[in-house]
């Protein structure tokens, strides 16, 4: 089903089986100027933003005919298209594997607001719309993927290999929160046993190398209780 909007709206696909809670969303998000289209089957969500790519998804992670989790991980193969998801499940492992499987935000229906879920939409339309040319580097950082050197305003940055990596995970997907085990998986790809708190020291020195270029400026915020950001 979609609604009219004005013309330079965002579309928003709302992948939720709920037919009460895809009007309510329908609703609100069509009062805050975007187009929507309901997808009440999950194995609708991959072809649709593949035949028509949207501004955004809602997806919710309980869906007949496939579960939200692999349509996020499938989308993230071949699209950057902000999701959030959307689901009853409060507990923290389960908004981590939904932030590792690709999503950039993740809310909980209970209790659920949807003037919340359309101020997250536009906040993260907004981070979209300012990300850079897809060359693994967000400006004003200049990122050599070879040569592993990065500089910031030009200034070159004496950067470890994991705090290499570490920036290189954050300026390719700026916005998107990263939980501490997708980092370690960045920063060690030999799977070598560490503890997941071990990134917040390599966070730690990363962002006081970022300070000494630009001392006004705060790159890497923290989500309590996700993990981490970094805004372009």
């Amino acid at each position: 089903m979609t609604l009219p909007a004005r013309a330079d709206a965002a579309l928003i696909y709302i992948a939720e089986d709920e037919p009460k809670m895809a009007a309510l969303l329908i609703d609100y998000l069509r009062a805050g100027g975007h187009a929507t289209r309901w997808l009440a089957d999950g194995r609708e969500v991959v072809p649709a933003v593949r035949a028509h790519p949207p501004g955004l998804v809602l997806l919710d992670l309980m869906l007949p005919g496939r579960d939200g989790m692999a349509i996020c991980r499938e989308l993230r193969g071949f699209s950057e298209v902000p999701i959030i998801m959307l689901t009853a499940r409060v507990e923290e492992a389960d908004r981590l594997a939904g932030l590792d499987a690709g999503a950039d935000d993740y809310i909980c229906k209970t209790p659920f607001s949807p003037r919340e879920v359309v101020a997250r939409v536009n906040a993260l339309l907004r981070r979209s719309r300012r990300q850079p040319a897809p060359d693994g580097a967000a400006a004003p950082f200049a990122i050599d993927d070879a040569g592993y050197r990065a500089s910031l305003h030009g200034v070159a940055l004496s950067l470890t290999p994991v705090e290499f990596r570490l920036l290189q995970a954050f300026a390719g997907a700026p916005g998107r929160v990263f939980s501490r085990d997708s980092l370690l998986r960045h920063v060690h790809d030999d799977q070598r046993a560490v503890t997941d708190r071990a990134v917040d020291s390599h966070i730690k020195n990363l962002r006081r190398k970022l300070a000494a270029v630009t001392p006004e400026r705060e790159w890497i915020h923290s989500v309590y209780g996700v993990g981490y950001r970094f805004d372009a």
